[in-house]
């Protein structure tokens, strides 16, 4: 049950829930494009995604200097999906994903 719970916990902020769907679309991105798409520093998207791997959500791959993550299954982008269906649509992200508690 604690183990279904951090999940959840790591899926309620908009950062996350955009890092997640880019990475189902995308496949994998570094941390330096992952801050420019959430809008944020490197520090800050860097925490959202210790978040995320400390739930098993993504897995991340050092190349060189860079840090690439990706889904570690690709149904938490299935379910980052349907949530935005349920919510009526995309368009939320566009209102500063950044901001926000951690």
């Amino acid at each position: 049950m604690a183990r279904r719970a951090q999940i959840i916990k790591a899926l309620a902020h908009p950062s996350r829930l955009l890092i997640l769907d880019e990475l189902f679309r995308q496949r994998e991105r570094c941390v330096c494009e992952l801050a420019k798409l959430v809008g944020a520093d490197m520090s800050t998207v860097s925490r959202h995604l210790t978040v995320l791997r400390l739930a098993g959500l993504v897995a991340g791959e050092k190349r060189g200097l860079q840090v690439f993550y990706r889904l570690r299954n690709s149904e938490i982008g299935h379910l980052v999906r349907a949530t935005e269906q349920m919510a009526g649509g995309a368009g939320d992200e566009a209102a500063s994903p950044a901001l926000g508690a951690f």
